[in-house]
């Protein structure tokens, strides 16, 4: 297909996703720029100034460019092999030729973003999934389970734990129905609609959403943490408000092997408090005095988790004194831990 042609091509869609002229123009060149702002995009096209906001949330709607509402407000390229992700080998053509267009934005390392559209919400999703290592955190709706099932069965062959709550609990097929041990470590269920979708990989990226992602639904919105120290208020509010209302459904943990990493607290206790013997851990955060980030290891003298797992945190001996580590936002302990590895010879290193 000659570069040429893509106009035209486009133009052959505009029944399925309502590409008009102007949505033909402000689509292409964003694709050929990566990120433009309103006026740029104006500047650029033939799209009169007041129909460019118009124009670029209609190509948001329909997941072909991201909306940062910032000031100006920025408009950043999607791959467009993931905006035509549900469209089948038919367009295998024209994606081929606008991926030579594309130029990928450049993305901050460490961010806070809101995103305005379904299929943004939903590519963040699938890329918090993906790039857990050792700890993912979800609460999805059953058809976003089956959406994401086999990113969730890679990361769990990986070795990474998952706690997975679904909701609504009417909507979750039963463990007779559905082999969850194959995309979580452990699956709950919660009542009602209001549960929020999130997914937490690590304890750095996240994605919180209120609502459910739906087409129809304009005034849909994400909130994005990547590697931001703020993500940890997703898995506390996780953790502390979603959790306890929820009931386990399947729980398929199995012994754990060590070194291994965490990055909650609370589960980096609940494992040293299962187990038997020594244990030895690193600690990466801040002194709660000073706000210094700080680096403590040595070996688990104690560790302590409240009955329905509000409070935990665990003692470490190290360089002939006793230091106190609790998570983040800890106030009576002598460390915050963002990040924890525990071993069973030595302090593994993090």
């Amino acid at each position: 297909m000659d570069s040429d042609d893509l106009p035209r091509h486009l133009e052959a869609l505009g029944d399925r996703f309502d590409f008009g002229d102007y949505e033909i123009q402000a689509y292409l060149v964003v694709l050929e720029h990566g990120q433009l702002t309103a006026s740029e995009i104006a500047a650029e096209t033939d799209i009169p100034q007041p129909r460019v906001y118009d124009t670029v949330r209609s190509l948001a709607d329909n997941g072909f460019v991201e909306i940062r509402e910032s000031r100006p407000i920025q408009v950043l390229a999607v791959d467009p092999e993931d905006a035509f992700d549900d469209v089948r080998t038919t367009l295998d053509d024209l994606v081929e030729n606008l991926e030579q267009r594309y130029t990928a934005p450049s993305r901050p390392t460490e961010a806070v973003s809101l995103v305005t559209s379904r299929q943004t919400v939903l590519r963040y999703l699938g890329d918090v999934i993906s790039t857990a290592e050792y700890e993912l955190l979800l609460s999805l709706t059953p058809d976003l389970l089956a959406r994401f099932e086999d990113e969730l069965a890679a990361r769990r062959d990986a070795g990474v734990t998952i706690e997975l709550l679904l909701s609504p609990a009417a909507d979750v097929p039963g463990a007779e129905e559905y082999d969850y041990s194959r995309v979580a470590t452990v699956t709950s269920t919660r009542r009602g609609l209001t549960t929020p979708l999130v997914a937490v990989a690590d304890g750095s990226y996240s994605v919180y959403t209120a609502g459910r992602p739906s087409r129809s639904d304009r005034d849909q919105y994400g909130v994005i943490f990547n590697r931001s120290e703020l993500g940890f208020l997703v898995s506390g509010f996780l953790n502390t408000v979603v959790w306890p209302s929820a009931t386990t459904l399947v729980e398929s943990r199995s012994p754990p092997s060590f070194p291994r990493r965490y990055a909650t607290i609370r589960r980096c206790v609940r494992d040293v408090a299962r187990e038997d013997g020594v244990f030895y851990a690193t600690v990466d955060g801040r002194d709660v005095e000073t706000g210094d980030y700080r680096t403590v290891s040595g070996k688990v003298v104690d560790a302590a988790i409240g009955t329905n797992y509000e409070t935990a945190a665990i003692t470490i001996e190290s360089d002939g004194e006793t230091v106190d580590v609790g998570g983040q936002a800890a106030a009576l302990e002598d460390v915050e831990a963002h990040e924890l590895a525990i071993g069973r010879d030595q302090p593994p290193e993090l």
